[in-house]
């Protein structure tokens, strides 16, 4: 059975990140929506970004179950194209 869902998109932010506002633009410059968790906001939600990602920076971008990682890890996936396919649901 195959889906047309896209899986979610999930980036932690924080307020004084410029990675996240590239990481941003970058995805909507391609049309799409994302659900951002603001870290310095919530401490607890920086504890679970933390214990997902195993990583302190911000963003972590995570589509669906998969941790993507920072923006330059994300630029990278795309670069080698291997980021469309995980929208699309491949894992």
């Amino acid at each position: 059975m195959t889906s047309n869902a896209t899986p979610e998109i999930l980036i932690y932010t924080s307020a004084t990140c410029p990675y996240c506002v590239a990481a941003g633009n970058f995805l909507k410059s391609k049309g799409l929506e994302w659900r951002e968790i603001r870290v310095d906001l919530d401490p607890a939600e920086r504890e679970k970004m933390v214990a997902l990602a195993k990583r302190t920076s911000v963003p972590q971008i995570f589509v669906g179950d998969t941790h993507v990682g920072g923006f330059d890890d994300m630029m990278a996936m795309h670069r080698a194209g291997k980021f469309e396919p995980l929208l699309e649901g491949a894992q």
